[in-house]
């Protein structure tokens, strides 16, 4: 009879599952918000952790990605992909995983599906930049694009902004309808709208979040007046923006990590050079965000592996003294570490 494994030879692993019944058990709200402030918290430790663009493969139909960085204690990745023709299979256009491991060890400390928390860190990072470059009295999002993300940064902009008013619009109406019926009962008036133009009528924020994988100009210049912020979520790869590069030129622009925004965000489309401001140094208040009435704001948000890092340490202490994951028999741990032959040996006897 094979030896059970050691303590040391478990992982906990969240499953979809698992992290469905963690979001309902807290209440989404709540995770939104405590996500929004652990990434803040995050933001403002920036400069202790590694940073580098994540690693992209690249195909004619999408892109699958590694996203690692390491606070010096932890040590986290994600697997993501991107791939928007799923959606016309009946499959998902974002998939994801991720890990945590401790650093001085590099035992896995966390394995968790990431699709699920992925939308939903993302909608509390959008939410998060918002609360500070978005006009302070703001109440009414446009929310261009009603695909998979729609409902999470609608109610993440609820919970952390406070709007109370949500315009929908995309290509396709019944993804509209299907947004705004799963937005029913959530305090948010909702209005189906059929344009991008008017859904846009008396907007303060804007979010864009569409996923072709080409240049499609969403919003043109003479769609955006003065004194907006604008949330630019979709894209997020070479070759792919939403923005008329003219709105760009008028706004001042907040992003994550310059070097990796410059390939895949909104501002491939200007000069190398292009002054932006990174996030984190609004949030430590090293430089203002929102300096008068009649700025544009931009967030040009590419997702970023410190945001994943977050999500998945607030996944792991949700976690804990919870039945919202299960131990996976994951690490090899022989009783001499030098005998990793003989507890193979062992199993077969």
């Amino acid at each position: 009879m094979s030896p059970l494994p050691s303590e040391l030879a478990y992982v906990p692993f969240v499953s979809v599952e698992n992290m469905m019944r963690l979001v309902h058990h807290l209440g989404i709200e709540r995770v939104l918000t405590d996500l929004a402030d652990r990434i803040e918290a995050d933001f403002l430790r920036w400069e202790l952790f590694d940073k580098t663009p994540r690693v992209a493969s690249h195909s004619d139909v999408g892109v699958i990605e590694l996203m690692p960085t390491s606070d010096g204690e932890m040590y986290g990745f994600k697997y993501v992909n991107g791939h928007p023709k799923n959606m016309k299979d009946g499959l998902q256009t974002v998939t994801a995983f991720g890990l945590l491991a401790d650093v001085d060890t590099g035992y896995p400390k966390l394995l968790s599906e990431m699709t699920l928390l992925t939308a939903l860190r993302t909608a509390a990072t959008s939410a998060m930049a918002a609360k500070h470059l978005a006009p302070k009295a703001a109440k009414t999002m446009a929310m261009i694009g009603n695909g998979a993300q729609s409902e999470f940064q609608c109610i993440a902009f609820k919970a952390i902004c406070g709007i109370d008013t949500v315009r929908l619009y995309d290509v396709d109406p019944s993804a509209t309808d299907r947004c705004a019926a799963n937005l029913a009962q959530r305090g948010l008036t909702v209005v189906a709208c059929r344009s991008a133009e008017e859904a846009l009528e008396g907007a303060q924020i804007i979010t864009t979040c569409t996923a072709d994988k080409q240049y499609a100009t969403i919003l043109t210049d003479n769609m955006v007046g003065s004194g907006v912020h604008i949330n630019a979520i979709g894209g997020d790869c070479p070759g792919k923006t939403e923005l008329h590069r003219d709105i760009l030129l008028r706004s001042e622009i907040f992003v994550e990590y310059p070097p990796q925004t410059r390939v895949e965000g909104e501002i491939q489309q200007l000069d190398p050079d292009h002054a932006v401001t990174e996030l984190w140094q609004v949030i430590s208040g090293q430089v203002p965000g929102r300096t008068a009435a009649r700025q544009i704001t931009l967030f040009d948000s590419v997702g970023f592996a410190i945001e994943d890092f977050s999500a998945l340490s607030y996944v792991l202490a949700a976690i804990e003294g919870t039945e919202f994951f299960a131990n996976l028999d994951m690490i090899a741990d022989p009783d001499d570490p030098r005998d990793l032959f003989g507890m193979l040996q062992r199993a077969r006897d």
